[in-house]
């Protein structure tokens, strides 16, 4: 399975659609982790998974989702309301009770893919203002594919060029 992971592009639709369209028919879904300051009933978010982020103002986002995938089951939130700037501790938790083996974020801008007790934690970076050690990449988002032994996360720039020294590869 290939899951495309997006987070604030805040009002660039034009990069969302790109993006969507260069990649939608080679993943099996799409995850947007908020802050697209969009409207919920964009046409971009029609057949993919999108949460509300802290500057989604008056939309009607969830806060998180939670999704089976045969044997995976990502859950996605934006992170503002587990204080992702802090780490990674109230989001975990939130991901054990809900079973997540997956689990996806957005918020803090920098993107970061890490692997703890089972569970991949993922935040795709902002596609359009980046911040931290990546943020001369002008934008990111991420490509995970999963299968029972792996799970494979590849990074890309806002021009769909994959980063290749970002590259992870997990095993189960």
């Amino acid at each position: 399975m290939k899951f495309l992971v997006i987070s604030d592009n805040h009002g660039d639709r034009d990069i969302l659609s790109a993006i969507y369209k260069a990649n939608a028919k080679n993943v099996t879904a799409i995850f947007h982790c908020g802050d697209s300051e969009l409207s919920v009933s964009d046409p971009l978010f029609q057949n993919q998974y999108v949460v509300q982020g802290n500057n989604d103002y008056g939309q009607n986002f969830p806060v998180e989702v939670t999704v089976p995938f045969e044997s995976e089951t990502v859950y996605m939130t934006h992170g503002d309301h587990y204080q992702v700037n802090f780490g990674l501790t109230q989001l975990s938790l939130r991901g054990k009770e809900v079973g997540a083996s997956l689990v996806f974020f957005g918020h803090t801008h920098q993107l970061m893919a890490d692997y703890v007790d089972q569970t991949l934690y993922l935040n795709p970076g902002s596609i359009s203002l980046p911040r931290g050690e990546f943020r001369f990449l002008g934008g990111t988002y991420a490509i995970v594919d999963v299968d029972r032994q792996t799970i494979d996360v590849q990074f890309y720039t806002r021009d769909q060029e994959p980063v290749p020294e970002l590259h992870q590869k997990f095993l189960r």
